[in-house]
């Protein structure tokens, strides 16, 4: 134990998560529940799943169960109940982190000489076996997002174990005009997240990539994912009546937000997605238009099914292993971010909307307040401003002042006559 505090000194590389518990779809209002060994969900998460429910998207939910379940391993690994856990329990979850391997089902094959390495093609650097930043980061944010729903109702510990790091700075000090106003104050034990460039496939490498596909159902994915910029999520939710083929638009559903927006398409994208459901066949205007190409049984018969995120990893997997290259759809978002952005014709507001960006930075460009200074002066463009206000007299600072009367009439020891006067208001 320490000397001082009294907490517990673990030893960390010592320490092995049970495999406890388990994340399962369900019926009704919470799409997913945390499980306990005798299949019974866990009460407290389903009372925080079910309030996160009703201001979050499904695929959230999901991830945040996630994050639960980790912590709940953790504090059986500890022997502490939940409702007592304190920031030593997150500090150490987040050593742990840093040092431990992700679980996996099944040994690494033909990556195991590749995680955590630098691709030579793309320059991209490899997933490795550790837990990122990232990851870090998110389990982090979804304790503390736990902690503060018990607090506010009154129940579980009266101090998060997840505290924030404010240094005692006044909140948006510094605050950028240009972007959002967001909660002050980082959480103590976050892991720094480097700044990453954006990964645009050059020209050369796509065509490579472009070639390397199968089907035209493949290449009508992707095509059509360059050319728009949604993300893969938004592009697999694709229906047959979010297809404007006359002015060569598509809808997507945005991930955030979950708002209906039309985005442009390439006319090549919709060349290559009318190939493809001409092979496809006849289809109905509310299905999905990505189906696997080969018939599946789930319980329903052998018959083709949709197509999800891990069929279409499937299809990148096995085009980088024939170019010896890691690229995701992510990649493709990128691209014509970029691209997007070097067109005279599109501002960075168009391309800021078209991919669905609360914040300009995000597009893989600094925009500071330096920056925008010299844009205005090269365009001459300049602020409106409130005039100053001109003072019409001018103090003179030899006068002596006027003496205080009030403080001479009042008696010794009694208080201020606006404190008085409030105090009686108040009665």
């Amino acid at each position: 134990m320490g000397a001082r505090t009294g907490e517990i000194e673990r030893d960390i590389t010592a320490i092995r998560l049970p495999k406890w518990g388990r994340v399962i779809p369900a019926e009704g209002v919470v799409p997913w529940l945390v499980v306990g060994l005798d299949e019974v969900p866990v009460e407290p998460i389903r009372r925080y799943l079910r309030d996160f429910t009703a201001r979050n998207r499904p695929g959230s939910v999901r991830s945040y169960a996630y994050g639960l379940l980790r912590w709940w391993r953790w504090l059986q690994a500890v022997q502490v109940e939940w409702d007592r856990a304190t920031a030593a329990e997150a500090r150490d979850l987040v050593l742990w982190l840093r040092q431990a391997d992700k679980p996996r089902n099944s040994p690494r094959r033909a990556s195991v000489h590749t995680a955590g390495k630098v691709n030579p093609i793309t320059r991209k650097r490899n997933l490795g076996d550790g837990y990122e930043p990232r990851t870090v980061r998110h389990n982090n944010a979804v304790v503390r997002s736990f902690y503060e729903f018990w607090t506010e109702i009154g129940e579980g510990p009266l101090v998060n174990p997840v505290p924030l790091d404010r240094k005692g700075r006044r909140p948006h000090a510094h605050h950028n005009p240009l972007e959002l106003f967001r909660a002050e104050g980082r959480i103590r034990y976050n892991p720094k997240v480097p700044r990453s460039r954006p990964r645009e496939i050059p020209d050369e490498r796509w065509k490579d990539l472009f070639g390397a596909l199968r089907s035209n159902r493949d290449r009508a994915i992707l095509a059509l994912d360059l050319s728009c910029a949604a993300r893969a999520s938004e592009v697999l939710g694709l229906r047959g009546v979010d297809l404007d083929w006359g002015d060569q638009l598509v809808r997507v559903r945005r991930k955030g937000s979950d708002a209906e927006q039309w985005l442009p398409a390439s006319p090549e994208a919709f060349i290559w997605l009318r190939l493809y459901l001409a092979e496809l066949g006849l289809l109905d205007p509310n299905d999905p238009i990505w189906w696997t190409l080969r018939r599946r049984d789930h319980g329903d018969g052998l018959r083709h099914q949709p197509m999800n995120y891990d069929a279409l990893r499937a299809v990148l997997r096995r085009v980088n292993a024939l170019l010896r290259t890691n690229y995701t759809m992510h990649d493709l978002r990128h691209t014509a971010a970029l691209r997007m952005s070097r067109d005279e014709s599109l501002s960075l507001r168009d391309v800021q909307t078209i991919l669905g960006h609360a914040e300009l930075r995000r597009l893989g460009r600094r925009v500071n307040r330096k920056r925008v200074a010299r844009v205005m002066r090269e365009r001459d463009i300049r602020g409106v401003t409130r005039r100053k206000h001109h003072s019409l007299t001018r103090p003179d600072k030899k006068a002596k002042p006027a003496p205080d009367l009030i403080a001479l009439s009042r008696p010794r020891g009694s208080i201020e006559p606006w404190l008085a006067l409030r105090l009686i208001m108040a009665a």
